[in-house]
């Protein structure tokens, strides 16, 4: 809530990993609170983690230091580079193009090592004891590892079944109503040109972001999360770069599914940081069983 400090919430929120169960995350909380006022601020966060960092120290200072100087050379770049020759410009986009290849090839091996360690803790875990799996997914804070892994719409995408549970049998049936949604759009004079060549913009705003967004409602709150979404879809329907917002709920289940349409990415980053947005997220802390699991897909567009 921006008020400096963390509520038990809060940091439940944040720090649940669907490994630790709900009393061993509330038994962190309150060994980290040395303060005990039922509230972490900044000093004791530090000095837990301080006291555990280990060879990770020389990670993070190393990391601090690469961020400094990415920015430095990312603030001479936009300083020079329109008046730069032709040719120092594609020199330029080469080492950006090959610093951000070396950085995701760094982030996949932390991904991969996460994934092990995670797999791992849940093999030996295995027994009565139930994970907290109540972690929100702020904006510009999303796991990117769950974005990674949900950020295709192809079933041939090896990744495709990735993070999905066994009961998504109807997965399938929800895109192929893609189709009809994108034709609902094509009232609003949205012209779609699958079939003919078309030279992207570097801002990519000629392609449609479609969203879809997935929530595990907890049983009894199902009433209370319907009035918050009501108001999100009322609120985002309102917003001019919105194209279309659709709701499904699947049967026998407390899960929902939201369709959102947009003009480009921009405008839903934008969307991002409205505050109808963010109450909206926050209100589904107490809402949902599971984190939300976002897909995003870039549709060529015209309009």
């Amino acid at each position: 809530s921006d008020d400096g400090k963390l509520s038990f919430d809060e940091f439940k929120a944040y720090f649940a990993d669907g490994v630790l169960s709900g009393e061993e995350l509330h038994e962190l909380f309150h060994t980290i609170d040395t303060h005990n006022t039922d509230n972490l601020d900044t000093e004791e966060l530090c000095e837990y983690f301080s006291q555990h960092l280990g060879e990770y120290e020389n990670v993070l200072s190393v990391l601090e230091d690469l961020n400094i100087t990415i920015l430095k050379a990312m603030d001479k770049t936009k300083k020079d580079y329109q008046e730069a020759s032709n040719l120092e410009q594609f020199v330029t986009r080469f080492l950006l193009k090959e610093t951000l290849n070396q950085l995701q090839s760094l982030q996949s091996s932390l991904e991969c090592a996460m994934e092990t360690t995670e797999e791992q803790t849940r093999q030996e875990r295995q027994g009565p004891t139930k994970p907290e799996v109540l972690a929100v997914q702020w904006p510009g804070k999303r796991s990117a590892r769950r974005l990674q892994r949900n950020n295709s719409l192809s079933p041939s995408n090896p990744q495709f079944n990735t993070g999905w549970s066994e009961e998504d049998s109807q997965w399938m049936t929800q895109i192929n109503r893609l189709q009809k949604l994108i034709d609902r759009l094509e009232k609003k004079d949205l012209k779609l040109e699958p079939f003919e060549e078309e030279v992207l913009e570097e801002n990519a705003r000629s392609h449609i972001m479609i969203v879809q967004r997935q929530m595990s409602v907890v049983e009894a709150e199902v009433e209370e999360f319907r009035l918050a979404l009501k108001q999100y879809v009322e609120s985002a329907s309102a917003q001019s770069g919105c194209l279309h917002v659709s709701i499904q709920k699947l049967p026998n289940d407390s899960r929902f599914i939201i369709y959102e349409f947009w003009e480009n990415s921009n405008v839903w980053n934008s969307h991002l940081q409205t505050n109808y947005s963010k109450t909206f997220q926050r209100s589904n802390v107490d809402f949902l069983e599971t984190p939300e699991l976002i897909t995003t897909m870039l549709v060529p567009g015209k309009y």
